[in-house]
């Protein structure tokens, strides 16, 4: 595909401040450093957060989160503790956060529009002590990422009211869309559709925890 040429952008952030004009006082004052709360009630309630990383390199990473509401453990109002869940071992999150500790978490709650941000930094433990307090099922994560709260703030619903995510009327039939394992067929080309969707509702089944 050819390069677009897309001009004018915008180059810095004095720039950026003066296309977009003054921040509201309200939007300023709203940020917390600690965890209020409503922000602690409403990690309580989440059962689903993205987590955002970025390496020195500049490369940056999204990883999508969930388990049962609750999961997210508020240690104090300056700490939370989040367990690491089985998964592939690509660890692209904590390759990035051993070198840059820099995060953000972004907080959902189903049926509610608004969202909670949370920025800090991390750090992963293996200790198991820490560890086997969150055991699902009879087994511990192998790590839990331990995040020290800089900045918590709730995010209006206007992106989830636009895209109405909650309205029931939107959900996309699933066989609407072709499953992972034929996706991950296709692009790999290794094995079949078929062959790679048993694997996969195998680890769906055995390998949640």
């Amino acid at each position: 595909m050819d390069s677009v040429d897309i001009q004018p952008t915008i180059a810095d952030q004095d720039e950026l401040r003066q296309h977009y004009g003054p921040v509201s006082g309200l939007a300023e004052k709203k940020v917390l450093d600690y965890i209020d709360p409503h922000s602690r009630n409403f990690i309580a309630m989440s059962p689903f957060h993205v987590l955002a990383t970025a390496g020195d390199d500049g490369s940056a990473d999204a990883s999508p989160r969930g388990d049962a509401p609750g999961f997210v453990v508020v240690l104090d109002e300056r700490t939370l503790l989040i367990p690491d869940r089985v998964g592939n071992n690509r660890v692209d999150s904590f390759k990035n956060l051993v070198v840059h500790p820099g995060v953000g978490l972004l907080f959902f709650v189903p049926g509610i529009d608004e969202t909670l941000r949370i920025n800090g930094r991390a750090r992963l433990t293996t200790d198991a002590a820490v560890l086997e307090p969150l055991t699902v099922q009879g087994r511990a994560p192998r790590a839990a990422m331990l995040v020290e709260v800089d900045e918590v703030f709730f995010h209006c619903g206007k992106a989830l009211k636009r895209s109405n995510l909650w309205d029931p009327s939107t959900k996309v039939e699933r066989a609407s869309f072709p499953t992972l394992g034929r996706i991950i067929a296709d692009q790999t080309r290794v094995g079949t559709g078929e062959e790679a969707d048993k694997r996969i509702e195998e680890s769906y089944r055995t390998r949640l925890y």
